[in-house]
């Protein structure tokens, strides 16, 4: 219930924000501002409603994933809930105010997330072997390979991503090459175990 109330409070925030796009641009930047609604006033995300943590995010990530959402290339499978909830909230946005919200984002002290998990880390290291070409050995990201950094990341929230890939909720755009690479080496986890195990190693990662 109390993300149903959060989710019709975001949809008529939108709605409010669509209204006022025909106002100043300096005037609808700063009402762009929204992210706090669900990500937390300092940025560390939300699990009760499945927000990741933006502070520390990469400001090259961000940007395509909020262009990605705006554009309806990420967020539009319909078993994608939170994806669904978040593209509408992108769908107002300009490239002017996708930049300020990332140079706002930029500005927010980044602290790594306290691990929730508890899964075999021994496999996790094995299993994590095929993502450190693109994510590095320290799970840092590799701007060069269009990798994010996963190290401090919620864990709730990277099991729910990984997932969502090897699922085929995100990533079946054919405008996002980026989330098809991950489908692909996603489908390589035989479980949601392995997932777990991924992550929890992950976790140990960049502390």
């Amino acid at each position: 219930m109390n993300r149903l109330r959060i989710m019709a409070g975001m949809i008529a925030l939108a709605a409010a924000q669509a209204a006022i796009a025909s106002t100043a641009v300096e005037t609808v930047e700063m009402d762009d501002r929204f992210c706090m609604t669900c990500h937390g006033v300092d940025g560390i995300g939300n699990e009760g409603i499945q927000a990741p943590r933006l502070a520390g995010m990469e400001p090259w990530y961000l940007k395509r994933q909020l262009e990605h959402f705006r554009d309806g290339i990420r967020g539009t499978h319909p078993e994608d809930l939170e994806g669904m909830e978040m593209q509408p909230m992108a769908a107002i946005l300009t490239d002017s105010s996708i930049a300020d919200i990332v140079e706002w984002v930029g500005s927010w002290d980044y602290q790594p997330a306290e691990p929730t998990l508890t899964g075999d880390i021994n496999k996790g290291r094995s299993l994590y072997q095929t993502c450190v070409s693109c994510h590095g050995d320290q799970a840092q990201g590799i701007q060069a390979m269009n990798a994010p950094a996963l190290q401090g990341e919620k864990d709730w929230y990277l099991v729910s991503k990984m997932k969502h890939c090897k699922d085929g909720y995100r990533g079946p755009h054919p405008a996002d090459s980026y989330g098809m690479q991950m489908r692909a080496m996603s489908a390589m986890l035989p479980d949601e175990q392995a997932i777990i195990d991924v992550v929890s190693y992950i976790n140990t990662l960049g502390r």
